[in-house]
Order: structure tokens, then sequence, then C-alpha cells
């Protein structure tokens, strides 16, 4: 087999990490850049593999902040982060994040603590409040939004509880 031309070992090396999974433009330049492939070849494949569709970083973006914020329940500013590391233009970051309303964003916060509430009964309640709004706040959540849902959280809880018959035993 004769040896590849560095177009060849360019596009051979795309699609193979395309195939895994969809890639940012700057993910891949990074891939062909330590493979060694000059940086005016590595731009022409990259720019003709945006012509032809397979690269999108716009459609990238707008998956990942989809997927991220339903499956791991991540707020704007993480995923910002996120697609800031991965190499997405600010622009493209903007317009994905603009998917997410507050009240959507406010909702999954409300749901994250919903599910971690029952872990930290039976502890302090000022150290409940900062071991949810720590949680929510490595997700990426204001500070602000992270108190509010976990004080209502802990108050609906409290009213709950006072409603709730007493278990007498008999």
């Amino acid at each position: 087999m004769p040896p590849q031309s560095p177009e060849e070992q360019a596009r051979a090396i795309c699609l193979r990490l395309l195939t895994g999974m969809p890639r940012t433009r700057r993910q891949l330049a990074d891939a062909l850049e330590k493979r060694g492939i000059p940086e005016e070849v590595s731009q022409e494949v990259l720019s003709r593999y945006e012509e032809v569709g397979l690269i999108d970083d716009a459609a990238f973006a707008g998956a990942w902040v989809e997927s991220r914020h339903r499956g791991r329940g991540l707020a704007r500013r993480a995923l910002a982060q996120e697609l800031r590391t991965k190499g997405v233009h600010a622009t493209l970051v903007q317009e994905a994040l603009e998917q997410l309303d507050s009240e959507q964003e406010e909702e999954t916060a409300r749901e994250l603590v919903e599910r971690k509430l029952r872990s930290t009964r039976g502890l302090e309640r000022d150290k409940r409040i900062r071991r949810l709004a720590g949680m929510l706040a490595r997700k990426g959540y204001p500070e602000g939004m992270a108190l509010r849902v976990v004080r209502r959280a802990l108050e609906t809880e409290d009213a709950d509880d006072v409603d709730a018959p007493e278990y007498s035993g008999g």
C-alpha cells in the first residue's frame, strides 16, 4: 500500500474521529496538529468538511446544551465553559444557550434539589443549605437562584412534615 498524502491522512483522521461522536472544528484541528498534519492541509480538509456538513459547530453546541442540561442538569454558565473549552466560538455558544430560558433552568435546579433533599435529612438546616447550594454551584447555577431554590425546597419539606399525621405506633 503506497504511503498516504497528508490530505488523505487528514481526511482519514477526521472521519475516524467523527465516527465516534460529533466534534468541533477546533477538536479536529488539534487532533490533526498532534499527528503532524501541516496547518494548511488541516485547514483545507476542515473547511471542506464544514462545507459538506460533517463539521457543524452550531449544531454541536445546540446538541451539547440539550444533552448536558437534560442529562447532568448543568446550568448555562457551566455549559458555556464546556463549549469554550471545546473551541466553540462565543457567538455560537450564546446562540446555543438561548435554548435554555431562566424558568427551565430554575425548574431543573428544583428537580436536582428534590432528588438530593432526602439524603441530607438529619443534618442541620445550615449544613443542608450549604450542601444543596454547593451542588447547584458546581453545576453552574447562580448563587442567588441556588439559595432561593434550596430554601424554598426546605420550606416545602417543613410544611409537608407539619401536615403529615404523626405515627403513634399503635
